[in-house]
């Protein structure tokens, strides 16, 4: 599925794969806000499903909700996290809170949990958040980069130098995370900021599409097919099928429109400023 707007160009596409009885994953984008999350629900009786919902459903009502302060933030504020970034932090901090919330209410939840991997784009900049061992990559002139680090055993170990990159593709133990949502009442995010250049490719996924296709060959996807993301999304969902598809397999493909006419705090005010309207015209 493709939505543009004047902010953002977004393709995703979520396969159950050929293994699983049901998807666990969660995609949610708004390009309006330029937003897009991924979110890789684990637990059983399709709690993981539950937990990833809640993920993706909330980050989008809080982000959206913050947007109109989010202005007025973005002129005062000076130094340390852009208040992008600590919205974009606080809301998957508080969908945490609402997955244990909903686990410790129903006895068949107990104990879900999800990873989440999220970019908001704004003025040129975007700010990465993520949680868990679901990854965001980036092409930038035709390289891709890695711009997550899984929080998981494996990836501990390859640190320590115990394993290396191409036996930890293959370790028995890849999957156990050390960091995902709903798994303590505190959960700590990493973020980041990054510069957005003219042509830059973000792709967010699960690790349904990773433990089948190494990054060169997400790369080579991605190259020759960037002028399509529709087909890019796709073509990455069936090669990790062809191959096994041993996961729930969902990629977000996402590339900033802001270099157009139309800055992104043009955009940002004639948004509030709607919002404001909207609000006003509710309470008369």
């Amino acid at each position: 599925m493709t939505r543009n707007c004047n902010v953002l160009e977004v393709a995703f596409r979520s396969d159950v794969g050929r293994v699983r009885a049901h998807n666990e994953d969660s995609v949610a984008v708004d390009p309006e806000i330029g937003l897009v999350v991924l979110a890789d629900g684990m637990g059983g009786y399709q709690a993981g499903e539950v937990a990833s919902g809640i993920t993706s459903d909330l980050l989008v009502r809080k982000v959206r909700a913050g947007i109109p302060r989010l202005f007025e933030a973005t002129l005062a504020d000076a130094g340390g996290p852009s208040p992008q970034t600590r919205l974009l932090r606080r809301s998957i901090e508080q969908a945490n809170e609402a997955i244990r919330e909903a686990g410790s209410a129903k006895a068949h939840l107990s104990g879900m949990g999800t990873t989440v991997v999220a970019l908001l784009f704004w003025e040129g900049r975007v700010s990465i958040a993520h949680v868990g061992d679901s990854r965001i990559y980036r092409l930038r002139n035709n390289v891709l980069e890695r711009l997550t680090r899984d929080h998981s055993l494996i990836q501990e170990l390859v640190d320590r130098g115990l394993y290396t990159p191409e036996q930890a593709r293959t370790a028995h133990n890849r999957h156990l995370v050390t960091r995902a949502l709903g798994m303590d009442t505190n959960v700590r995010v990493d973020v980041s900021e990054e510069q957005v250049a003219p042509g830059d490719l973000f792709l967010l996924c699960s690790d349904g599409l990773t433990d089948m296709v190494t990054d060169d060959d997400i790369a080579l996807v991605l190259k020759t097919l960037s002028g399509d993301l529709e087909q890019a999304a796709s073509h990455l969902v069936e090669t990790a099928n062809d191959r096994g598809g041993r996961d729930n397999v969902s990629v977000v493909l996402a590339r900033s429109r802001t270099d157009g006419v139309r800055t992104w705090r043009a955009w940002l005010q004639d948004w509030v400023n709607n919002w404001k309207r909207q609000d006003e015209s509710v309470e008369e």
